[in-house]
């Protein structure tokens, strides 16, 4: 039996939603970090950047501190991008959740409750598409780290296709970044399909490789 169940979200909830939606982004700043200095044209950068110096001044300090400059503008540049849509989100959909979800046709959001304590989040919404589907988009997912790995984020998700399915939309939609490989092997298990990777419309996002893979969930036909 579920230690958990999922209810929709209350105006009590507001303050820990908000904390669990900002953990969660915030997390991915070390992943999106790693996921840069694993690639090969960021490591030839740093190995340039440390030989150059150190063979015109021969000084091992210098080639250092050229090292070190190089990963914290990296590191920057990671957390720059999740602490400036993490502000941006606070401001719009996630400053008034229940006027936002709760109050508007096809919208809702929804929390994951385990011993009186809520540990997870999720929410939906319909999304423009230039062609004639009904489309939602499932928007928000996270779970506390501590209560990962009991399937919260399996019935968070069924709860939206469930939703959707009910409103009659012909597909669910969402994006997720190619270093999330939990998340997205959560989404392919549960039925979604990708459709694209794309870079991010952020400065140096190709620098980086800041790209996000979009996914489709195709509901079944309502007879």
């Amino acid at each position: 039996m579920a230690d958990h169940f999922i209810r929709i979200y209350q105006d009590s909830d507001y303050q820990i939603v908000r904390e669990i939606f900002a953990r969660g982004l915030i997390e991915h700043i070390k992943a999106s970090f790693r996921h840069t200095l694993s690639l090969s044209h960021i490591r030839f950068l740093l190995a340039v950047g440390s030989l150059v110096p150190l063979l015109t001044t021969g000084s091992f300090a210098i080639s250092l501190m050229v090292v070190i400059i190089a990963l914290l503008i990296l590191w920057f540049i990671n957390r720059h991008v999740f602490t400036s849509y993490l502000q941006q989100s606070l401001r719009q959909d996630m400053l008034d959740i229940g006027k936002y979800y709760c109050q508007r046709d096809d919208c809702c959001f929804w929390v994951a409750e385990s011993a009186g304590e809520v540990v997870g989040i999720v929410a939906a919404a319909p999304f423009c598409h230039p062609g004639d589907k009904k489309l939602m988009e499932l928007k928000r997912l996270s779970v506390s780290k501590r209560h990962r790995g009991k399937g919260i984020a399996k019935a968070l998700c069924r709860t939206v296709i469930d939703f959707a399915r009910k409103r009659g939309f012909q597909a669910l939609t969402l994006d997720t970044s190619v270093f999330q490989i939990s998340s997205w092997k959560l989404y392919e298990k549960i039925g979604f399909r990708r459709t694209r990777t794309f870079y991010l419309n952020y400065y140096f996002a190709e620098l980086i490789d800041l790209r996000d893979i979009n996914y489709w969930y195709v509901l079944p036909t309502q007879d």
